[in-house]
């Protein structure tokens, strides 16, 4: 999966992905060939961690 490089659009896409559609962000991952690590590396870098409680990055 091509995931949106802008980092804003990305927290975006990912959390309605996982708010509609997966249970956790590992299943996201792994669905769709992403690597976990670089994705919080990513939205970290724009102030975002993973909260695993509400499933969405905050």
């Amino acid at each position: 999966m091509q995931l949106p490089q802008d980092p804003v659009i990305l927290l975006s896409f990912v959390n309605t992905q996982l708010r509609d559609n997966y249970p956790s962000l590992e299943e996201f991952c792994k669905t769709n060939d992403v690597d976990e690590e670089t994705l919080k590396a990513k939205l970290s870098a724009v102030g975002y961690t993973y909260d695993a409680a509400r499933n969405c990055f905050r």
